[in-house]
């Protein structure tokens, strides 16, 4: 006999379900994933970690990875003098950055400093089905994100015990304090920034350069209202040159 193909369909839902709601009541910022697509990276991660020459690394997302295009000049200017190397993967959630760690990265170095900003993409790719969480629909509190980016602090400190770790606030999105992703970004940004001892752990908000008096973002810092332009990566460079030079000197 011929099953009927909603009766098909259905059978394949009630199997799928579970599994999927299951993973959505846990914190999947503190999932380990490898992140889609991202192997070369992680690999070419891997290799600078070998070479153990690096004494600052900057740790993020896309607007990390920003660094060889936008960013470039500044980069060239600011940070290339000091021997830096750039570990940003565009995508990457805190979830992401714990498996890189587990994996690899890291191992080999020495450095003296980590620049660490995460957690925008944990607040914008909610409600997306998402491939490393078996199709887990993503959802990321600002507790949860927080607890992530807390998970981060502790492997690097576990895996780079000589490492000062410099945590910036999540950078502003959004034309106005109105956007909900903003706002859910500055819930975060509270709960990071108890993560400062000022021993190893250091903290900076640096979010109102970016910003006018009134609190928009301009399109001529963020033209996209999230990744920064070659403006944004200099007003970024000189926000926090001096405390980088302060804490690799220490």
């Amino acid at each position: 006999m011929k099953i009927p193909y909603f009766v098909y369909i259905s059978a394949i839902v009630s199997l799928v379900l579970p599994a999927v709601a299951q993973d959505a009541t846990k914190n999947l910022a503190l999932s380990p994933a490898p992140h889609p697509g991202k192997e070369k990276s992680h690999q070419n991660f891997n290799k600078v970690s070998k070479l153990g020459e690096a004494p600052l690394v900057f740790l993020g997302d896309s607007i990390t990875a920003g660094w060889n295009g936008r960013g470039k000049e500044a980069w060239k200017k600011y940070w290339a003098p000091l021997k830096a190397v750039n570990f940003g993967i565009g995508g990457d959630r805190t979830e992401h950055i714990l498996w890189r760690l587990q994996n690899g990265n890291y191992d080999g170095l020495k450095p003296k400093l980590t620049v660490l900003m995460i957690g925008t993409n944990n607040t914008g790719h909610q409600g997306r089905a998402m491939e490393e969480h078996q199709g887990a629909v993503y959802t990321s509190s600002s507790e949860q994100t927080a607890q992530g980016v807390e998970a981060i602090v502790k492997l690097l400190k576990k895996k780079q015990p000589q490492m000062k770790i410099l945590v910036l606030a999540i950078f502003p999105r959004g034309a106005n304090t109105e956007n909900k992703m903003r706002q859910q970004n500055e819930a975060a940004n509270k709960i990071i920034a108890k993560l400062a001892d000022d021993k190893t752990v250091f903290y900076m908000d640096i979010n109102k350069d970016f910003l006018e008096a009134d609190g928009t973002l301009s399109k001529e810092i963020m033209p996209d209202l999230l990744h920064p332009n070659a403006a944004g990566y200099e007003i970024w460079s000189k926000a926090i040159m001096d405390k980088v030079k302060t804490l690799m000197a220490d």
